[in-house]
């Protein structure tokens, strides 16, 4: 029975992976691939604010964990604005530098793992249920997106540190 769980989400893996293969390979680092997909405008400009984007161009390699613009609108109505508020500087980055692990960390890695340690130093957690690989609860809905400093898993909502 383990062997067929293991089995099918190395297959979602698999089929996940080949859904973002228009970005394979990529020559780009992890904020110019996220800003040509054109999925991602929110947390670009959040990275712009929180003062992240030299970083995350920077030689890496990170793993991070893209929410796309539809997960930023699941955030209470107000949230995303109030966080791009100069004052509110320091939460932003809190909650931006949860989304990123140092190294690359690959789809077929991530499944083995049941947390990581984020460059904010608390840890998100790793599920794989229902053929579903989840991290914090959000859903992983493309894996692997291969950059020139790490690698892209695309999210479903923002991941919030406790």
């Amino acid at each position: 029975m383990k062997r067929i769980y293991v089995m099918t989400c190395l297959a979602l893996l698999l089929m996940l992976s080949l859904s973002s293969s228009a970005y394979a390979g990529s020559k780009k680092d992890i904020v110019d691939t996220a800003v040509a997909a054109g999925d991602f405008k929110t947390l670009a400009t959040a990275l712009q604010a929180a003062g992240l984007v030299d970083t995350l161009k920077g030689a890496g390699p990170f793993t991070v964990f893209a929410p796309t613009d539809e997960a930023f609108a699941k955030l209470p109505a107000g949230t995303v604005e109030d966080l791009l508020k100069p004052e509110n500087k320091q939460k932003l980055v809190s909650i931006l530098t949860y989304h990123v692990v140092a190294g690359d960390v690959m789809a077929k890695d991530v499944v083995k793992l049941t947390e990581a340690k984020t460059v904010n130093g608390k840890e998100v957690k790793i599920m794989v249920q229902g053929g579903k690989v989840m991290v914090d609860g959000a859903n992983v809905t493309k894996t692997d997106i291969k950059c020139s400093n790490g690698v892209i898993h695309v999210i479903d909502s923002v991941l919030l540190p406790q």
